[in-house]
């Protein structure tokens, strides 16, 4: 009867609610591109960076805007709020990462990168903040200091994304050289290298199950690897452009989304890797995406500088399985 003691029918019943997502609202959030979006970890408010330089703060699920975050002289390229706190953390073209209180009071800027980012992502514990950059490295950074703990080599060309495993011992890093790397942060040392995509890789992400990873390219693909065995165990043909951004559902890692330039998002099973739902509404380029904590809401972002919040709101859910 209970879905949550059975993995497989509540994982089922996971992917059968995603099949369910429909657009909810839709807004435009600035006058240039959107490149990044994020929502805080109680789903409540959600942060927008885009080609002005300017992050806005949203409250939800109206998306009203609530702080416009002034600071960086260049485009902003990512947005991410902390999992422990909230405030939240920016990337730009100006070689600077910055942290903000959500009412857009500058909490500190992070100096040291020589070119310019691309995306960033908190450690799970919230201390820590990880930054990519065309410099061909990924930095580690003390949120509560502003020092750097880390610069991690080993790209040969620009570093595009990073993620952290969900007990925070492992940061994985991909880039324009088609490769994607996972990094011990204990020791400093490189784990594994995920070889197979021909193009640059753009997006990537641990499932919350520890062993998984997702990765998503400029070849169209989106592939999965396990840490397990050291080995790509699928190869989705997910879009009919490059994939901007993954990512996993945030409770389990039951389903996986994508988002491309072909101005789609899809939503595949990460029991089988069939596709679940295409969320089809942007008229140009998707950016990025991210998923509430609770898995109720996705939001895209676009070149079509519209914040597009998709929800799969559905009774069933409420009554068949309390959220953890």
């Amino acid at each position: 009867e209970d879905p949550d003691e059975d993995p497989e029918a509540e994982a089922n019943l996971v992917v059968k609610e995603a099949g369910e997502f429909v657009l909810e609202c839709s807004e435009i959030g600035d006058d240039r591109p959107l490149t990044g979006c994020s929502f805080s970890r109680d789903g409540s408010l959600l942060a927008t960076s885009s080609w002005s330089g300017l992050i806005k703060v949203w409250s939800m699920p109206q998306i009203t805007k609530v702080a416009t975050l002034k600071g960086h002289t260049e485009r902003a390229t990512d947005v991410a709020f902390s999992p422990a706190d909230d405030c939240l953390a920016t990337a730009s073209a100006d070689k600077t990462a910055k942290l903000w209180k959500p009412d857009g009071s500058l909490l500190m800027s992070f100096d040291g990168h020589l070119d310019r980012l691309a995306r960033l992502a908190f450690h799970p514990s919230g201390k820590y903040l990880g930054t990519t950059s065309f410099d061909k490295t990924w930095r580690l950074w003390d949120i509560n200091t502003g020092k750097e703990l880390l610069l991690q080599e080993g790209h040969s060309r620009s570093v595009y994304g990073v993620s952290f495993h969900p007990d925070g011992s492992l940061a994985a890093s991909c880039g324009l050289d088609s490769y994607a790397r996972v990094w011990d942060l204990r020791s400093g040392r490189l784990f594994f290298t995920l070889k197979g995509h021909v193009k640059s890789v753009l997006g990537i992400s641990f499932s919350p199950n520890g062993y998984l990873v997702a990765t998503g390219s400029e070849d169209n693909f989106c592939r999965i690897w396990d840490l397990r065995k050291k080995e790509m165990l699928y190869s989705i043909p997910a879009h009919k452009s490059l994939i901007s951004h993954v990512k996993f559902e945030p409770q389990e890692g039951y389903y996986l989304a994508t988002s491309s330039y072909d101005t789609k998002a899809a939503l595949w099973s990460a029991q089988d890797y069939k596709p679940i739902k295409s969320l089809v509404g942007h008229e140009s380029k998707v950016t990025s995406l991210d998923i509430s904590g609770d898995g109720q809401q996705i939001v895209t972002v676009s070149h079509d500088r519209t914040i597009k919040i998709w929800s799969c709101r559905s009774s069933t859910r409420d009554n068949a399985m309390e959220l953890d």
